[in-house]
């Protein structure tokens, strides 16, 4: 058994263990859902005006739409499209998502790097989660082919597919305790995927509500996010 910030994680031969599927965990995943358009309903209500500003700003800064389409992995692999407020230079974006996002890239817009820094150009994802696609918690969704330390990150974690089995979220185990951000050093990458299976192995609706509260401080209170 290993512990990724106290959370267990159960091995089997060298493989992450399923997470037991019991009666409790199938109810809890029900409510995990209605909590999910219930909170972003009323998040949407609360940030419209946010996002009229932000979709204004970026019309008015650079040529482009004002949102980012790009194709991720969601449950179980299956792939549907996240949207993102645009931070690129429309010429310069990569909606493959292969090529990462470096501190100081060229390619985003100053207005970008405001977004980026805020995590405000990820609020378009709530659309993602009334569609069913995304809940509020969960591992981050990927792109197809995600590279990590210049490998593809499936042949660097040869369980990376167990951090499928749950809904991708805005926000997760790894990003609340600070793994976010290009996965070019393959501990850090390795890390982030054992947090995504220590949750999916430990969730429960209070563990939800535990990362949405850290998410909260480090991204907006603290700054640590960042």
């Amino acid at each position: 058994m290993g512990r990724q910030n106290g959370l267990p994680i159960l091995w089997s031969n060298g493989m992450p263990k399923p997470a037991e599927v019991t009666t409790g965990r199938r109810f809890q995943l029900v409510l995990k859902r209605a909590l999910d358009v219930t909170l972003t309903v009323g998040a949407l209500l609360f940030l419209l005006p946010l996002l009229i500003i932000v979709a204004m700003c970026i019309r008015i800064t650079s040529d482009g739409p004002v949102l980012f389409r790009q194709v991720r992995e969601g449950y179980r692999g299956q792939r549907f499209v996240a949207y993102k407020f645009r931070t690129m230079w429309m010429e310069m974006a990569d909606p493959s998502g292969v090529s990462q996002t470096l501190q100081g890239d060229s390619r985003v817009t100053p207005l970008g790097r405001f977004l980026r820094r805020t995590s405000i150009d990820e609020l378009p994802q709530l659309f993602n989660v009334l569609n069913g696609d995304m809940s509020l918690v969960g591992p981050r969704p990927h792109v197809p082919g995600m590279r990590a330390a210049k490998r593809c990150y499936r042949e660097l974690v040869p369980y990376y597919d167990a951090r499928l089995e749950m809904l991708p979220g805005l926000t997760g185990w790894a990003q609340a305790n600070g793994l976010r951000g290009p996965t070019d050093d393959a501990q850090k990458a390795k890390a982030r995927i054992d947090h995504d299976i220590a949750y999916v192995q430990n969730f429960s609706l209070w563990l939800d509500a535990k990362i949405l509260v850290m998410t909260v401080v480090r991204e907006f209170i603290t700054g640590t996010g960042h």
